[in-house]
């Protein structure tokens, strides 16, 4: 029988701050490991595969999917393939570490029903769309159309925000780690 494992993901629009968070909630909880996505997209630069993703080909992706390799994943884009192996997650649980997500809503979905009361899923929303545009837009990593996909995809994205255990509004950076340090703590806590 598996041993029960306890998770947290962290889900938001691109742009939100989740990952900044993420990385902050890392460094404040040592139970914490990072869960290591799988992607089909190319890695950006300064990237590392196994630490940042593990950059997968599509064919390779896509016969995981087949083998059931994955606890989620998604074609967040078209051709545009985001998962989490069942493997990094064996792997913490038996080091006796709490797994942390970052995944898109449905993949944070996946996991809240997967893992039921034994998962927390933290949703980061940022004060407007505007605000979010602006953000997507000032890291200068994709092209005009790749930014008007994300958009789309914000706006869809933001329709989730009820769904989860908790929202955490991202409108000043050192007020929402401080937040988000809290709710984890909260989790962390309970039996």
């Amino acid at each position: 029988m598996q041993k029960k494992c306890r998770v947290i993901a962290v889900t938001a629009p691109s742009g939100a701050g989740k990952t900044t968070i993420i990385k902050y909630l890392l460094n404040k909880f040592p139970a914490l490991t990072f869960s290591v996505s799988a992607t089909t997209r190319a890695p950006r630069e300064g990237e590392i595969n196994g630490k940042d993703y593990h950059f997968l080909p599509k064919e390779v992706f896509l016969e995981k999917i087949k083998n059931n390799e994955f606890l989620e994943w998604e074609e967040v884009y078209e051709g545009l393939f985001y998962g989490s192996l069942k493997s990094e997650v064996i792997k913490n649980c038996d080091s006796g570490k709490i797994t942390l997500f970052d995944v898109d809503v449905h993949g944070a979905m996946n996991i809240k029903s997967h893992y039921g009361e034994e998962a927390f899923v933290l949703f980061v929303k940022p004060p407007s769309l505007e605000i979010l545009i602006k953000r997507l837009t000032n890291r200068q990593t994709e092209d005009i159309s790749s930014i008007e996909k994300r958009v789309a995809r914000m706006k869809y994205e933001m329709s989730f925000e009820t769904k989860f255990d908790h929202d955490l509004l991202n409108d000043e950076l050192k007020t929402a780690r401080t937040e988000a340090e809290k709710i984890i703590s909260d989790f962390l806590k309970k039996s």
